[in-house]
């Protein structure tokens, strides 16, 4: 099981966000748009990108994409999920 304190120092390191931390980012803050972090569609790209390489798992439903990678906390539940029912 990962923690969003894990999945957060993940996001920081794969998007290239050095000057931000873990703790620079709330659980339950908008990854996407102008509220939150502000991430926007190259940035998606590139986070797929880190979940399959570091956490092997692959977004398959993109019709659940926008709730996935809603918060921290959403992606890190989603990761969780996908990881324990592949194992």
């Amino acid at each position: 099981m990962i923690t969003t304190t894990q999945l957060k120092e993940k996001i920081i390191e794969g998007l290239s966000l050095e000057d931000m931390t873990p703790d620079e980012i709330e659980d339950n803050e908008a990854l996407f748009g102008d509220e939150g972090l502000g991430l926007d569609s190259v940035d998606a790209i590139e986070l797929t990108l880190v979940l399959e390489k570091e956490f092997g798992v692959k977004v398959t439903n993109m019709n659940a994409a926008e709730s996935i990678f809603a918060t921290p906390t959403s992606l890190c539940e989603y990761i969780n999920e996908q990881q324990t029912a592949n194992a």
